[in-house]
């Protein structure tokens, strides 16, 4: 299982942070669990009203990501399903949507959050989801992560070891 030694992070107060969530729309029952997740992961982090975007799909998720970093967020997650088909084109969505997203955070030296799954079926899509009975909640984690490397960049930025 990919969850298999993921670190214990206890939630960080970000109240001050502007933290944005743009999601794709594809595959509305995973969308709705990973948009929960990264949701809970905000509230759990004291981040009072993060603004949610919608695109159509995970090919999208760079230019909002992009048009958000220009806006001054502190955090983006990015939020999306690509199940592979019988083509070749889950693998240019896929390699699109990293490497627009990678990017953006460098450019902009903001986190983003990579809560794309790239998956081989829906069941793993649904497994990875959040949702009841999934064993992993990648909506949450990508949005914790994004979450507190924000709060380590500001750290470093002022000049405080981490």
């Amino acid at each position: 299982m990919s969850g298999a030694g993921a670190p214990d992070q206890l939630p960080v107060d970000c109240h001050d942070l502007r933290v944005a969530i743009v999601a794709a729309s594809w595959h509305t029952q995973v969308m709705d669990g990973l948009l929960e997740g990264a949701l809970r992961a905000c509230r759990d982090c004291k981040v009072e009203a993060p603004t949610v975007v919608r695109v159509p799909g995970a090919f999208e998720l760079p230019v909002l990501a992009e048009t958000l970093a220009c806006q001054g967020y502190d955090a983006v997650v990015a939020l999306g399903v690509v199940i592979r088909g019988g083509t070749p084109h889950f693998e240019f969505v896929c390699t699109a949507a990293t490497d627009g997203l990678t990017r953006v955070a460098i450019d902009h030296q903001i986190p983003v959050g990579f809560g794309v799954l790239t998956c081989d079926t829906d069941e793993q899509a649904l497994d990875r989801a959040g949702l009841e009975g999934s064993r992993e909640d990648k909506g949450y984690e990508a949005a914790s992560a994004a979450l507190l490397t924000a709060q380590t960049i500001r750290t470093v930025k002022r000049g405080y070891e981490t």
